[in-house]
């Protein structure tokens, strides 16, 4: 059998190797109760107790205030675009954005198609998205429902060094790529909101931390499924949720915690980051456009500047085991997503073949 790749895909992406074991183990029959959790019922009392578990195992790793609640909704992270405005821009229908990448600018697009009162406060898009712009409480509208960021930006390799200070007004922060990666103080947001299939889970299922007075604001008239306030009153199970995806994620969860919760997690990523972007920047062959200060620790953009020879970089990539190393489509280059479940095995043998490809190609 086929050796397993180092998968440096951006999401779905790759899991600790010891959750997708357990998960095998008990795949066909859960801790001996006789069925798949792929074919339990969303009420019965085994999955209740799974989806309990992976909620208050959550709120202990995040420290998530009990003013908060912890929601498991389905669409992924894109159905939040909408989903965020529907909730919390009801007062004056104002939001304010920050846009740092695609993410951020298509959930400033959403809003627009909705027809809120939208603002961009400060973009790098001049710069082709490779810095974090400054911004000061000053700079918002005093009377913005809320403002919206992408905490971690996949395509373009970025990371806030900063939270914006947003005042009394609510900051919503999409953290689908770096959440469970750093420590963060929940209460300095509203809500925060991730995709898991990224840094969590199998994709289907978007987390959503949420401050309890931002819920039951929604106009009576919105979806019934798109109302925050209907999961929260209903534990997440007002439908049928994605069970397998939540059951997968309170294990990934559970594996965190037992390895030394998200303090430890981040010395590992911050070394393992270090490592590559100290070759990269080293290695007089690629370059890392992202100014230092804000680059990811989740996703290392990198190029050579050449789009034939980088080609020729993920296809030899692929055949030597690190899979998915192509940047986004949407701009090329090379892109390694180093997860948390990306072990620093990975990195050492990416820096490996980076430097025998320079040493083939370099003119």
């Amino acid at each position: 059998m086929k050796e397993r790749a180092y998968n440096f895909s951006a999401g779905p992406s790759m899991l600790p190797e010891e959750v997708i074991k357990d998960v095998a183990d008990n795949l066909l029959n859960y801790h001996e109760c006789g069925e798949s959790v792929m074919e339990m019922s969303h009420r019965s009392a085994e999955f209740k107790e799974i989806l309990a578990d992976a909620e208050a195992t959550l709120r202990d790793i995040m420290n998530i205030p009990d003013n908060y609640k912890v929601l498991f909704v389905q669409g992924g992270g894109t159905l939040q675009f909408a989903m965020v405005p529907l909730n919390l821009a009801v007062n004056t229908g104002k939001i304010d954005f920050i846009v740092t990448g695609n993410w951020a600018k298509k959930a400033y697009k959403e809003a627009v198609k909705m027809g809120y009162d939208t603002k961009v406060v400060a973009s790098s898009e001049e710069d082709t998205f490779t810095y974090i712009p400054e911004v000061k409480k000053e700079d918002f509208r005093p009377d913005a429902d809320y403002v919206h960021i992408c905490y971690n930006n996949t395509i373009y390799g970025t990371h806030y060094p900063y939270i914006p200070d947003t005042g009394d007004i609510p900051l919503v922060a999409d953290m689908s790529s770096c959440i469970l990666s750093e420590e963060i103080d929940v209460t300095k947001f509203g809500i925060i909101w991730a995709g898991v299939q990224k840094n969590v889970a199998p994709s289907g299922v978007a987390v959503v931390i949420i401050r309890e007075d931002l819920l039951g604001k929604a106009a009576a008239d919105i979806p019934t499924y798109l109302d925050y306030k209907i999961h929260a009153d209903n534990d997440s199970a007002y439908n049928t949720p994605n069970t397998f995806s939540i059951y997968v994620a309170g294990e990934v969860f559970k594996y965190l915690k037992r390895n030394g919760g998200l303090a430890a997690m981040n010395k590992k990523n911050v070394a393992k980051a270090t490592k590559l972007y100290d070759y990269i920047d080293g290695s007089g062959y690629y370059k890392a456009p992202v100014r230092k200060e804000d680059r990811s620790l989740m996703n290392v953009v990198f190029v050579i500047g050449d789009k034939d020879v980088e080609k020729k970089f993920v296809a030899e990539a692929k055949a030597a085991g690190l899979h998915n190393l192509g940047g986004h489509r949407s701009i090329g280059g090379m892109r390694a997503s180093i997860y948390n479940a990306m072990p620093e095995e990975g990195i050492d043998k990416l820096i490996e073949f980076m430097e025998k490809f320079k040493e083939e190609n370099a003119k």
